[in-house]
């Protein structure tokens, strides 16, 4: 259910519709729930057991982290539960044909309560919590990427191949990747995470946390809320002022244009290009490669757009995602306006756990291109994205070399800065887009 829809727009008048008549009672959370869960389950209805299953999980761990020790030893437990959890996985592999998947989740998820509940310490739920929900990101998202290019190694090897990942899942499910799942994956992790180091407080109540997790507007493309944000906002009734309404209405229109008006009218062109690579000369190909920023950019932006402009409708309030990026005079300064709640997430959770800048040089350029490899995959699972990630932070490291200059530092136009930066990302931009090496 896409917000440029018809079918969005009735969802929308029949959910806020319930909205302000709930609003008076106390089932009004229960109604957004609801309404984020057909919204949700309008693609795959048996994609909802995934996001309850994380939401429900990530829940009841913190609960668990809360009346644990900060650490303890693992001892011998912990390597018993690393058997254990690999010797489940061999079973769902030599299990019946279309059970495996299903039979090596349910042994992880007895692996993850057994090492919550034999070592009883935070640092271990936090580890279990961080392990499972990658973990289903990584089946669905990456697996058969990572299948297919492992059956290439051992072809040339000469030996078998790995089961196709398909084979892996239950009888009547598909393999495809669940819409969203990188987004509400890292906004339930924050949680986790933030509580670990004491950010926030735990969350009592199941249904707020849920709703949190889920919430329809921003459920499937962002932004990435903190639990410290958007969780408050569900503690009591939203107070709708008209003004909140206006603006809402107004994010929602200038989103649907950039949508609606921009991104779509530059797609067929940017396809058509980059469809035929090979018959295309230079010019078509730089042409629409700066088509493609504009495309992408109009794209998301705008969807972000209505995404805020839906909540704000209802009362609520999300972060600001994107703010002019293609104005930055420096690399480091795009990624401050790029999908802001994404660039700060890997900030928070990757690069200042690696360390940060306040290392050495070369530590320093160790964690920007790790950072920047995973927030490649993260957008895909190709060697294009990856490609594209380490190009940034590739471009980081000269970033930061070029700052220590001082006519570039003190004396080169802005402008001049603004199109070197608009150039490199272009470039970065034709991996990204591009369908094969």
């Amino acid at each position: 259910m896409l917000f440029h829809t018809w079918t969005f727009f009735i969802f929308f008048a029949v959910t806020i519709a319930g909205f302000w008549a709930l609003r008076p009672t106390r089932f009004w959370l229960y109604w957004i729930l609801l309404s984020s869960a057909v919204f949700y389950g309008w693609w795959h209805p048996y994609y909802l057991l995934l996001v309850f299953y994380s939401t429900a999980l990530d829940y009841f761990i913190v609960g668990w982290m809360e009346r644990g020790p900060r650490l303890a030893k693992p001892g011998w437990r912990l390597a018993a539960s690393v058997v254990v959890f690999v010797g489940s996985f061999a079973v769902g592999l030599t299990a019946p044909e279309g059970w495996g998947g299903l039979a090596a989740a349910v042994g992880f998820f007895a692996v993850v309560l057994a090492v919550g509940h034999w070592l009883r310490s935070r640092r271990a739920w936090l580890w279990a919590s961080i392990i499972n929900n990658l973990s289903v990101l990584v089946f669905f998202k990456y697996a058969g990427f990572a299948i297919e290019n492992l059956n290439t190694l051992l072809a040339r090897l000469g030996t078998g191949q790995l089961p196709a990942a398909e084979s892996l899942m239950p009888p009547g499910w598909e393999y495809v990747l669940p819409v969203g799942i990188s987004f509400y994956t890292f906004q339930s992790m924050s949680y986790t995470i933030d509580f670990y180091r004491g950010i926030i407080a735990r969350e009592a109540s199941f249904v707020r946390f849920a709703a949190f997790v889920t919430f329809f507007p921003q459920l499937v493309a962002g932004p990435i809320e903190r639990a410290k944000n958007l969780l408050p906002q569900f503690a009591k009734i939203p107070r709708v002022t008209l003004a909140d309404v206006s603006d809402g209405a107004s994010l929602f229109l200038v989103g649907l244009f950039k949508k609606v008006a921009l991104a779509n009218y530059l797609g067929p062109y940017v396809d058509r290009v980059y469809g035929d690579v090979a018959t295309q000369g230079g010019a078509a190909l730089a042409l629409a490669t700066f088509a493609f920023a504009w495309q992408i950019y109009f794209d998301f932006s705008g969807y972000t757009d209505m995404a805020r402009g839906v909540a704000r409708c209802m009362g609520f309030r999300l972060m600001l995602n994107f703010r002019n990026p293609y104005l930055a005079v420096s690399l480091a300064d795009f990624w401050s306006r790029w999908h802001i709640s994404l660039s700060t997430w890997f900030r928070d959770y990757v690069y200042i756990p690696l360390g940060g800048s306040r290392v050495g040089s070369l530590r320093l350029w160790r964690n920007l291109l790790i950072t920047f490899v995973i927030s490649g995959l993260w957008h895909g699972a190709a060697w294009t994205f990856l490609i594209w990630g380490a190009l940034h932070g590739l471009g980081l490291i000269a970033n930061r070399a070029l700052e220590q200059v001082a006519w570039w530092r003190e004396r080169c136009p802005r402008l001049a800065k603004r199109l070197v930066v608009f150039a490199f990302v272009c470039f970065a931009w034709v991996f990204f887009r591009a369908e094969s090496l």
